[in-house]
């Protein structure tokens, strides 16, 4: 497996781009974003599992249901949710897809991030389609990755490539999030593409498989929004023998979207509102999976932790209350922590009790910009990894006016 450029336009047969429309006041800011494919793709997606759902999700369900499509449509600065007209503007935007691409509006795939609760205003994406769909090319993953962020810092993109048999297969991606990000699938949203030739059935599963280990394993700020997204389409232009069981060309293609779905959260929780570190919770020798995964969670979702972190305090106890709170059962008298940066680890606690350390040498530690906390549960083998980031004044500030 190989890391290369592209984004959503590394694998064969799509384009993309981005423009602003007039969504976002900032000029500065493209807000509305096109991936178009060059033939019917297979598609899988998964959502939000928030009782409150952006209008773009129920009509997005509706559109993939026969497991096809062929273009992803996408607005910043409106999430288009808990408006009574939310669905009609969703349609509307699938509707200007087939107007001036040819592609049904059923078989377009919709979005929206942004302020709740506000009317989406479809003139601008009107007035902005022309320029949005002349501009479509096959390096346009960039600008179409900027227009779909909203408080992020950086663009997340990635792409790789790897083989199925004798065949190139490639996968690229665009993410967006920074805030609201607590995933049950946070506001979190991300385009992948591929030239993997697979069924849509084989799409659901590998995707549904790999979100729990990695996006469904980052938090921000403990809020699960209401318009998450996570949408495949795959072309089947890398030719391959078409995957439509469990086999080897199965697994190869879950570990390459594993791959890349695990950078892009890692991005998504590294660019957190007002954040100046990722956190990384390993769990090893757990009792089972569940178990890890619970206990990692539990750490990077403490605001305790996540504040003490900020300071670069060895405040090691907030990570022992955070897992001892963990709604599961083990043994908390078995289990180590240890802190660890590029800047070296240090061993801050010991079957449940704490251990002298060197304080200096535990703050050089965690000044670093990623920061791994290590959790062993001294019990069996199962491991999980969960991915967060510092609490800091300044997404008290961003959140404070995000809609004023």
């Amino acid at each position: 497996m190989k890391q290369i450029k592209g984004g959503v336009c590394a694998s064969k047969g799509f384009k993309a781009h981005g423009v602003h429309c007039g969504i976002r006041k900032n000029k500065d800011k493209l807000d509305l974003a096109l991936i178009l494919a060059d033939t019917d793709c297979s598609v899988a997606c998964v959502y939000t599992q928030n009782k409150v759902k952006g209008a773009p999700i129920a009509v997005t369900q509706r559109n993939v249901a026969d497991g096809k499509a062929k273009a992803i449509i996408c607005n910043s600065g409106n999430a288009n949710t808990c408006n009574a007209d939310g669905e009609e503007k969703a349609l509307a935007m699938c509707k200007l897809v087939e107007k001036h691409t040819g592609v049904k509006a059923e078989d377009v795939v919709v979005a929206s991030t942004g302020v709740i609760g506000q009317t989406l205003d479809i003139h601008p994406i009107e007035e902005g389609m022309s320029a949005l769909v002349a501009g479509l090319n096959d390096k346009g993953s960039n600008k179409a990755g900027r227009a779909i962020m909203t408080t992020d810092r950086v663009l997340k993109e990635a792409a790789y490539s790897f083989a199925i048999g004798d065949k190139e297969c490639r996968i690229g991606g665009i993410a967006k999030g920074s805030g609201m990000i607590h995933p049950n699938m946070a506001t979190l949203l991300c385009f992948i593409t591929t030239d993997v030739n697979i069924s849509s059935e084989m799409l659901n599963r590998a995707l549904k498989k790999v979100v729990k280990d990695t996006f469904n394993m980052i938090s921000i700020d403990g809020d699960t929004s209401t318009n998450d997204m996570v949408c495949v389409l795959a072309s089947g232009y890398a030719e391959n023998a078409l995957i439509d069981s469990v086999g080897d060309d199965y697994k190869e293609f879950c570990k390459c979207l594993k791959k890349i779905l695990t950078k892009l959260s890692k991005d998504i929780a590294k660019d957190g509102e007002g954040a100046t570190k990722l956190i990384e919770c390993k769990v090893v020798k757990a009792s089972n999976t569940r178990v890890a995964k619970a206990i990692a969670k539990s750490v990077i979702t403490s605001s305790l932790v996540k504040s003490a972190l900020f300071a670069a305090d060895a405040n090691w106890g907030r990570i022992l209350c955070a897992i001892g709170y963990t709604d599961d059962k083990f043994k908390i008298d078995k289990v180590d922590v240890d802190l660890k940066s590029k800047a070296g680890s240090i061993a801050v606690c010991r079957n449940g009790y704490g251990v002298e350390f060197d304080e200096e040498t535990a703050h050089k530690i965690l000044s670093e910009d990623e920061i791994t906390i290590i959790v062993n549960c001294n019990t069996r083998g199962a491991k999980a990894v969960a991915w967060g980031c510092d609490l800091t004044y300044e997404y008290v500030r961003i959140n404070a006016d995000y809609r004023t």
